[in-house]
């Protein structure tokens, strides 16, 4: 079944439907909670928000339009919406992990990728999910500005800063790759 099939049937009310956009779609919705949250359970509590809201708005969706850009720029506006609340929660505190990594090199993928994480959960929101949506979704240019609501020359700014952001925190650590 393809995107407008199912966007068919979720609206003539199939039971079926639902399962089928979640099934679908969960893994691309989760994959960007998860790299915006930096918490396995938070992006779960999103992702689902991400669905219950796509239901409930999809008789506004412009069939015309890509189901999988929409699906992520609510997902993207969700995690925002969620980093926002947690930063307001009380007794919150940063852990002290921006002190210099001392050793010779990384050569461990998994040290790589621990450092990656760190550093992406330092970058501004919006440069994070379009980063995430470039690098790991695969989404086009047109495709992000689409997910998050602006320009394309915007999303290009938003990448090359979120790149950089990324290399200066990792050089402050002292990865060297």
């Amino acid at each position: 079944m393809d995107d407008r099939a199912l966007i068919e049937s979720l609206r003539a009310g199939d039971p079926c439907a639902p399962r089928l956009l979640v099934e679908r779609f969960q893994g691309v919705v989760y994959g960007l909670c998860y790299r915006m949250m930096g918490h396995r359970h938070d992006a779960e509590d999103v992702a689902q928000e991400t669905f219950v809201r796509a239901l409930r708005g999809l008789a506004g969706f412009d069939e015309t339009r890509p189901l999988r850009p929409w699906l992520l720029g609510i997902a993207a506006n969700r995690c925002r919406t969620a980093l926002v609340h947690r930063k307001r929660r009380p007794g919150l505190t940063e852990s002290p992990e921006d002190r210099v990594d001392q050793r010779a090199g990384l050569t461990d993928p998994e040290d790589l990728a621990g450092e990656l994480e760190r550093a992406l959960e330092k970058i501004r929101p919006e440069y994070r999910v379009v980063f995430a949506l470039f690098h790991e979704q695969h989404l086009a240019y047109e495709e992000i500005a689409e997910s998050v609501g602006r320009p394309i020359g915007t999303v290009k700014t938003w990448l090359h800063r979120a790149r950089a952001e990324l290399a200066e925190h990792l050089s402050r650590r002292g990865v060297r790759c």
